[in-house]
């Protein structure tokens, strides 16, 4: 099957399909028993993410279980600081742990080793594309550079992301320049998973939304029109969808200034908003996440309204962040399942 025939790729080309195509963020995740079982293995989360053994079989199993549209790889958006070596770890009921940023850690990056570094992750992207069904879209993915970011002005996540904020208005320069070479970075990583086998790639900036509107214009639009100018400019097909969280009434803005083919829309974009933007670019999104931790009637409630209010143009059903640890697989099965009702 060709690329563009898959039902994914057909909407991010502005089709709209009925019933809906169908994946959920982190859809590979701690919610399902055989990830956890398939966790146990590897000694630490960085190493889980470049074995292409592991990762393949972690983001197949979604697939076999519900039989979702699109598989999006296993991976993690710390692979690409890690990769040209920003010290990055992940730490047990703490998450990613970076060093703070500094002039000294930027001045010893290093763009050359990242091809090398990420081979496994581009093996993994090579070894989906070989086993997943013929009509299932790969999806690839990388951090924006300012979400990235986020985690390395205080060496770990903070409350609002206060620590990078202050930090670039403090000393803009210095987050620039880290900017810059994550942009790099992301360009030259995403066109190796298009190569590789994906059909399409996500940019998630899960921390766009604490920007005011100058540092969304500067940290979070400027910075995704550049690897999507980065990447077009390689591979010129290239169908990329923007996930700017909690910025529905900067989407506009975003679209335009971007270029992104398709945008993700969290829960709490308001309904005519978000059928002003389906109107410029197909939708992906936007079930809260808490609809499918609670099942039953809020699960399908939550359903019907987004088939009912955004049937008139190009929708991917998707939740409008990831899906949680504490969501029922069986409820899942049940979204799945209303989706593909129509």
């Amino acid at each position: 099957m060709k690329s563009e025939d898959r039902a994914v790729m057909q909407v991010l080309a502005g089709e709209k399909l009925w019933p809906p195509p169908i994946w959920m963020m982190r859809q590979a995740g701690r919610y399902l028993p055989e990830y956890r079982e398939v966790r146990a293995k590897a000694p630490n989360f960085l190493s889980f993410c470049y074995n292409p053994d592991l990762a393949t079989e972690v983001t197949l199993q979604p697939i076999r279980r519900y039989g979702f549209d699109a598989s999006i790889l296993f991976s993690d958006i710390f692979v690409v600081p890690d990769a040209i070596g920003y010290p990055v770890r992940f730490e047990e009921g703490r998450g990613p742990v970076l060093d703070p940023l500094s002039h000294d850690i930027l001045d010893r990056l290093e763009q050359d080793r990242a091809e090398e570094h990420l081979k496994p992750v581009i093996e993994t992207v090579s070894r989906l594309r070989a086993e997943l069904p013929a009509e299932t879209t790969l999806l690839g993915f990388c951090g924006a550079p300012w979400t990235v970011a986020c985690y390395s002005v205080a060496g770990h996540t903070t409350p609002d992301q206060t620590a990078a904020r202050v930090g670039a208005y403090r000393d803009p320069d210095m987050m620039a320049r880290f900017i810059d070479q994550l942009v790099t970075a992301s360009i030259r990583y995403l066109i190796r998973q298009l190569d590789a086998g994906a059909d399409a790639v996500q940019i998630f900036d899960t921390w766009a939304g604490v920007l005011d509107d100058a540092g969304f214009a500067r940290w979070s639009i400027a910075p995704t029109k550049a690897i999507v100018d980065g990447v077009r400019a390689a591979r010129p097909g290239a169908r990329i969808i923007g996930f700017p969280k909690a910025s529905s009434a900067r989407l506009k803005a975003y679209i335009d200034g971007t270029g992104v083919d398709a945008v993700g829309i969290d829960w709490t974009a308001p309904d005519h908003l978000a059928l002003e933007i389906q109107k410029k670019v197909p939708i992906q999104g936007n079930l809260d996440p808490m609809r499918l931790v609670a099942g039953g009637k809020a699960l399908d409630e939550g359903i019907d309204h987004i088939l009912k209010t955004f049937d008139k143009g190009p929708l991917i059903f998707n939740l409008g962040h990831g899906v949680t640890p504490d969501a029922d697989p069986a409820e899942v099965a049940r979204m799945v399942e209303r989706v593909k009702r129509g």
